[in-house]
C-alpha cells in the first residue's frame, strides 16, 4: 500500500508546503473581503445614496394623472363660482318674480274673472291653469303676511338672546336641519295644491279636495316663514354679541360640513345635488344677512356709520361660506376623479330648465322649476322679507308713496333685465352643450293602457310649435292648452343629460317598456325635485 498523502515528486512542493501556501492565500483573501465589506457598508452606501438616479417616465401615466389632479383643484374655484353665480341669479329671478310680476299676473287673472260674464262662457275653463296657480300663490302670500303680524319679532329676539352660547349653537343647527326638511316637503304640498285646483273635472276624483290642500299650503308657508325668522333672529343675536363667540362658533359649523361630505363617495349626479343645495343655501344666507342689516339699521335710526360696523361681520360670513364650498368641492372632485368640466354640464342643465319653461309646451312655471331643482321655495322667504321691510320702514306722506312706486318700478326693471340676460346666457349654454334638439323632442312616457307610439304621434299633431320666418322655434311664447295632455308625461331632458351613463347613451332611444326594467341604482340617480335631505324618487 502507498503512503498517504502520496510523496511529492521531484521538483514538486510537498503536501505540507501546499497546505501552508493555501492557508496564506485564504487568509489574504479574507482580509481583502473584510476590507471590501467595510467599504460597502459605509462609503459605498453613502456614495450610492448621493448618486442614485431614477426615471419618472417609467411611470408616466401615474404622474400625468397626479398633475391633472392638481390642475383640476386649481380650476375648481373658477368653475364652481361660475356655476354659483349663474345659480344665484336664477334664484334671484324666481325671488323677484314674487314681488314684481306675480301681483300683476294676479291682477290680470282677477280682471279676467270679473269681466268674464261680459264675454260669455265660450271656454270650458273660467281661468287658465296658470292663472289659477297665480291666484293661489297671491292669496297664500297675503294670508301668511297678515298671520305674521301676530308673531312678535322683538320678544323672539330677547328670548333667544337670553340663552347660553352652546344652547344657541344647538338651536341654529336644528334650524338648519328643519329648514331642509321643510324645503323637501313644502314644494310637494304646493304642487299638490296646484294640480288639485287645475285637474280636469271630467276625471274621477282621487283627492281630498282643494280647500284642505289650500289650508295645508297656508300652514306650511306660515311655519316655514317662522322658521326662517328664528334663523335670522339667531344670526342677529350673533352679530350683536359683545365677544363675537357665537358668530365664530356658527362660522366654524360650516367647516364641520367638510368633514361630513369630503370623505364620502360621490358620483356626478350626487355632486349636482350638492351643488344645487349649496346655491340655495348661499342665496338664503344672503337674504338672511339683508334682514339682519335691516333690523340693526332700524335700531340705530338708519345711521350710515353703523353699516360699516356690520360690514366686517357680513364679509366674514360670506367669505367663510365661499371658502368652505371651494374646499369641499375641490376635495370631492379629487377623491372621486371628477373633472372640473362637470360644472359646465351642471350649468347647462340649469339653463335647460330655464329655456324649456319658456316653450309653448311648457308644463311648469319657471319659479316652480327652480324650486324643484334646488329646493328653493321663494314664498316663505318673501313673506318674511315683506314683514321685516314693512315693520322697519315707515311710509308717511305723499313723497314716501312716490318713492315706493319708483322703487317698485325699479324692481320690475331689474327683474326684466335679469330675465333677459339669463335667457340669453341659458340659450348660449344649451347651444354649447349641444342640447338644442332635446328642447323640441321631449321624452314621453306611456301612461297605463296606452302605447308610447300612439301618444308620440298624438303629441306631434297637437304640439303646435310656432316657428318664425327663419324656421327656428320660439322659446318665449305662451303655453297652449292641449286636449290630450293628461295622457302625456313630459320629463325634463336635463335629468337624462346628467343621469345617463356615458357608455349607455344609446339606451335613451329605447321604448318606455325597456326603461321600466332599469336597475334600482339608475332610478336613484333621478334628481328631479332635489333637496339635500330628501330626494323625490319616482
Amino acid at each position: 500500500s502507498e503512503p498517504w498523502p502520496p510523496a511529492a515528486g521531484p521538483g514538486q512542493p510537498s503536501p505540507q508546503q501546499r497546505a501552508e501556501t493555501l492557508g496564506f492565500y485564504e487568509s489574504d483573501r479574507g482580509r481583502k473581503k473584510k476590507r471590501s465589506l467595510s467599504d460597502l457598508s459605509l462609503l459605498r452606501f453613502i456614495s450610492a445614496e448621493l448618486t442614485r438616479g431614477y426615471f419618472l417616465e417609467h411611470n408616466e401615466a401615474k404622474y400625468t394623472e397626479r398633475r391633472e389632479r392638481v390642475y383640476t383643484c386649481m380650476r375648481i374655484p373658477k368653475e364652481l363660482e361660475k356655476l354659483m353665480f349663474f345659480g344665484i341669479f336664477l334664484c334671484l329671478d324666481a325671488f323677484l318674480y314674487v314681488f314684481t310680476l306675480l301681483p300683476l299676473r294676479v291682477f290680470l287673472a282677477m280682471f279676467r274673472f270679473i269681466t268674464l260674464p261680459c264675454y260669455g262662457l265660450s271656454d270650458r275653463r273660467l281661468l287658465q291653469p296658470a292663472q289659477v296657480c297665480d291666484i293661489l300663490k297671491g292669496v297664500i302670500l297675503v294670508i301668511c303676511y297678515f298671520m305674521m303680524h301676530y308673531v312678535d319679532y322683538s320678544m323672539m329676539y330677547h328670548l333667544i338672546r337670553g340663552q347660553s352660547v352652546i344652547k344657541l349653537y344647538i338651536i341654529y343647527n336644528m334650524l338648519e336641519v328643519a329648514d331642509r326638511l321643510f324645503s323637501s316637503f313644502g314644494q310637494d304640498i304646493l304642487d299638490a295644491l296646484y294640480w288639485t285646483a287645475t285637474e280636469p273635472k271630467e276625471r274621477k276624483r282621487a283627492h281630498i279636495g282643494v280647500i284642505p290642500h289650500f289650508f295645508m299650503a297656508v300652514l306650511y308657508v306660515f311655519l316655514h316663514a317662522i322658521l326662517i325668522m328664528v334663523q335670522a333672529t339667531t344670526l342677529n343675536v350673533a352679530f350683536n354679541s359683545h365677544n363675537k363667540s357665537l358668530l365664530t362658533i356658527m362660522m366654524s359649523n360650516n367647516f364641520v360640513e367638510i368633514k361630513g361630505s369630503v370623505f364620502k363617495k360621490f358620483e356626478k349626479n350626487n355632486l349636482f345635488q350638492m351643488s344645487n343645495s349649496d346655491i340655495k343655501e348661499r342665496f338664503t344666507n344672503y337674504v338672511l344677512l339683508l334682514i339682519v342689516c335691516l333690523r340693526n339699521m332700524e335700531q340705530f335710526s338708519w345711521n350710515p356709520d353703523h353699516l360699516w360696523v356690520l360690514f366686517p361681520d357680513v364679509c366674514m360670513v360670506v367669505a367663510s361660506e365661499i371658502a368652505v364650498d371651494i374646499v369641499k368641492h375641490a376635495f370631492i372632485t379629487k377623491f372621486n376623479d371628477i373633472t372640473a368640466d362637470v360644472y359646465s354640464e351642471y350649468r347647462a342643465s340649469l339653463a335647460f330648465d330655464l329655456v324649456s319653461s319658456r316653450q309653448k309646451n311648457a308644463y311648469t312655471d319657471y319659479s316652480d322649476s327652480v324650486s324643484r331643482r334646488m329646493g328653493f321655495i321663494p314664498l316663505p322667504l318673501a313673506v318674511l322679507l315683506i314683514r321685516v321691510v314693512t315693520s322697519s320702514i315707515k311710509v308717511q306722506g305723499v313723497l314716501a308713496y312716490v318713492c315706493v312706486v319708483l322703487f317698485y318700478c325699479g324692481l320690475i326693471s331689474l327683474k326684466v333685465l335679469n330675465s333677459i340676460v339669463l335667457l340669453g346666457k341659458s340659450c348660449q349654454y344649451v347651444k354649447e352643450a349641444k342640447m338644442e334638439e332635446k328642447l323640441f323632442n321631449p321624452v314621453l312616457t306611456a301612461t297605463p293602457g296606452k302605447p308610447a307610439g300612439k301618444q308620440q304621434s298624438t303629441f306631434k299633431s297637437t304640439q303646435g310649435i310656432s316657428t318664425g320666418e327663419n324656421g327656428s322655434t320660439s322659446v318665449t311664447n305662451q303655453p297652449v292648452h292641449q286636449e290630450n295632455s293628461p295622457s302625456l308625461l313630459v320629463t325634463s331632458n336635463s335629468d337624462q343629460f346628467l343621469t345617463t351613463p356615458d357608455g349607455e347613451e344609446k339606451d335613451i332611444s329605447q321604448d318606455s317598456s325597456e326603461l321600466k326594467h332599469r336597475s334600482a341604482k339608475k332610478d336613484l340617480l333621478e334628481i328631479d325635485r332635489f333637496t339635500i335631505c330628501g330626494n323625490r324618487i319616482d
